[in-house]
């Protein structure tokens, strides 16, 4: 299918790789001189794969680049003038402290022997790093770690962050201390925290103790009650998924998460990817890409949500595109790569799940979008062309086959008019979204999907890091640079 550019897994030297089809599957393959060739499942998919690959959009990428493009990626990463998306999500590592010591955890908390905490003004100056981005600053943000909820500062971090402008904050937990104290979920909540990133393996407490030693179902349950009752407002669930662990749950987290849609806003699963405390033997019994989180989903709704409800991330460019021609702004756009992510829109009702294709042309809707958009770039008038498209819409919708309780037709002609982030999040509260993000490790990396990645850590050294290569590559040396010693212990960080 391609050529690319990967890495030895043993020596981490950049080396050539194919990816090419076998058997309707979608293979990475590669070569080292020193160390042999490996190989790995890319997509399970070949079909599917080249759905997603028409959806390939090239960003503008951040302007003012700290470094100038490098053949020496990805080890020089900063981020460099050749990346092709901006920051559509910001991650900052506010501890690497953590309460818990789950073995598929990739930041590896708590067993390095250091303590890993930047300080409030450090956390500032990455903010505004962030912020001063051009063409378009980054205005997503998630404190993760470790487990930031053991920072007693953190409520104060995030009103830092919505000082800086920040529209969308989000906090990665495991809900340890969410579960254990209702006064903390309200200090979140007064700081205007609005979403929690819950890790929730399962329905059951299998998966628990096998990802993380100890049955925390009860926890995480404890944790969204509170949440309900105290805030924030809203929850995404984040399996961690692997076969032979809790592949055969997706389909029941999904129900779990439109059963509790007061509160439970999206699940994103998260196939395992192999740059943590995991035995590297078990990569070939565990693995899982994002074609088989598609099947499983589907088998295990009894085909309400079918693979073809699932569109690459990439899907929605030419929404943003059109959004920001007709506001006359820089607005975020998802041009990751096509592979790294799916997601889609489902709503609930009576038990069963409706995906958002199955009343809505969304092909047909994106068509319209990018053909009207050049308008609005050109001499014809704003109106004139928002017009044309409003009275197009509603003939791509079949409201037969929609929800009864929500006017989806209303909600989307609403965004489209005004754009603004009160309709956006009106249409994401009647819905629940589903998305799946494969994160990459030694085995698969793909250069080219590094060169268009949207999730960044910020850094204390003022870098901006792709998601997939800084846990590969740049973590550990971070983390050593910005440290204190920490005895070692077997126990749990003291829970609170």
């Amino acid at each position: 299918m391609r050529q690319t550019k990967s890495i030895c897994p043993e020596c981490k030297r950049v080396i050539a790789a194919s990816i090419f089809e076998e058997n309707g599957k979608v293979i990475i393959e590669k070569n080292c001189h020193e160390h042999g060739g490996f190989r790995d499942i890319y997509w399970s998919d070949a079909e599917l794969y080249r759905k997603f690959q028409g959806y390939s959009y090239t960003g503008s990428g951040i302007s003012n680049s700290q470094i100038s493009s490098s053949p020496n990626c990805p080890f020089d990463c900063g981020i460099c003038s050749g990346h092709e998306t901006g920051t559509l999500l910001a991650n900052i590592d506010i501890t690497n402290r953590c309460n818990l010591q789950c073995p598929v955890c990739f930041a590896s908390a708590r067993i390095k022997g250091f303590i890993c905490e930047p300080s409030f003004e450090e956390i500032r100056k990455m903010m505004e790093t962030l912020r001063n981005e051009k063409p378009t600053p980054c205005s997503a943000i998630q404190f993760s770690g470790g487990e930031p909820t053991v920072r007693d500062d953190l409520p104060e971090i995030i009103e830092l962050a919505e000082e800086l402008g920040f529209a969308h904050i989000q906090v990665a937990s495991n809900g340890v201390r969410l579960a254990n104290s209702t006064e903390y979920c309200k200090k979140l909540r007064d700081a205007t925290l609005r979403t929690i990133y819950l890790s929730f393996d399962g329905i059951t407490p299998e998966p628990y103790i096998e990802n993380g030693g100890f049955n925390s179902l009860p926890l995480k349950k404890k944790a969204i009650e509170n949440c309900r009752n105290f805030g924030p407002e809203s929850i995404v669930l984040v399996p961690t998924v692997a076969k032979g662990v809790n592949d055969s749950q997706v389909g029941g987290i999904i129900r779990f998460a439109a059963e509790n849609l007061d509160i439970v806003k999206g699940v994103n699963f998260q196939p395992i990817a192999f740059t943590g405390r995991i035995d590297q033997s078990q990569r070939e019994e565990k693995r899982i890409t994002i074609p088989d989180v598609l099947r499983l989903v589907e088998e295990q709704t009894d085909g309400e949500i079918s693979r073809n409800a699932w569109y690459p991330v990439s899907f929605v460019v030419p929404i943003s595109r059109f959004l920001s021609a007709m506001r006359n702004v820089s607005l975020p756009e998802l041009t990751v790569h096509p592979h790294c992510g799916a997601g889609t829109y489902v709503f609930y009702e009576e038990g069963h799940f409706i995906p958002i294709t199955s009343f809505l042309d969304v092909e047909g809707f994106i068509e319209l979008l990018e053909e009207a958009t050049p308008e609005i770039k050109g001499k014809v008038s704003k109106v004139i062309t928002l017009t044309k498209v409003l009275r197009q819409v509603p003939k791509l919708i079949d409201e037969k086959k929609g929800p009864k309780s929500v006017n989806v037709s209303r909600m989307i002609l609403d965004v489209l008019k005004k754009g603004d982030m009160d309709n956006t999040s009106r249409f994401h509260r009647n819905s629940l979204f589903l998305g799946t993000m494969h994160f990459q490790d030694l085995y698969n990396i793909d250069l080219e999907r590094v060169k268009k990645c949207g999730v960044h850590y910020a850094t204390p050294d003022g870098r901006i890091i792709p998601f997939c290569t800084y846990n590969i590559f740049h973590r550990d040396s971070i983390e050593s640079k910005f440290s204190v010693p920490y005895p070692l212990r077997n126990e749990p960080e003291k829970e609170v």
